[in-house]
């Protein structure tokens, strides 16, 4: 894969991330952070399985809505005891 194909896919990733998530820190609840973390994973799925490659940032965003899923169910879960 030349470096031309590594910042294209960068960039269509970037794009479709930018156009279709709302950034974790800014998700009203567990529910719709999910929601993205799991179309975000489809996506990194289908970019590693078409091109071999997804940019190390992909990972890190999605390492991010897991993050802020997982501080969302805490806060949950102490607020109902």
């Amino acid at each position: 894969m030349t470096s031309y194909e590594k910042v294209r896919i960068d960039q269509e990733m970037r794009v479709f991330a930018l156009k279709s998530f709302e950034k974790p820190a800014f998700c009203r609840n567990a529910e719709q952070v999910r929601y993205y973390s799991t179309e975000w994973r489809a996506k990194i799925a289908e970019y590693e399985s078409q091109y071999n490659f997804v940019p190390a940032w992909a990972y890190a965003l999605l390492e991010e809505y897991l993050s802020t899923e997982t501080m969302m169910l805490e806060k949950k879960t102490i607020t109902s005891l």
